[in-house]
């Protein structure tokens, strides 16, 4: 189990970096300020984008840690 723990506690801090890194840049880890997510092709359009939940589309820090 030393493997799956440590590839655990890496995904974690990797994860941390990036928010550290959007914060010190003001934009949502989420979708990296865009304020919009973008989903893969479908049959019926080419793509699909929809506002971005963690930051109710605004792209901005706080928002993303206000709804956190």
């Amino acid at each position: 189990m030393g493997l799956l723990n440590s590839f655990n506690q890496w995904k974690e801090t990797k994860y941390q970096n990036h928010v550290s890194n959007m914060k010190d840049q003001a934009k949502c880890p989420d979708c990296y300020g865009r304020g919009y997510t973008v989903y893969p092709y479908n049959e019926f359009a080419y793509f699909n984008s929809f506002e971005c939940p963690g930051c109710q589309g605004s792209g901005q820090y706080t928002d993303w840690e206000e709804m956190r």
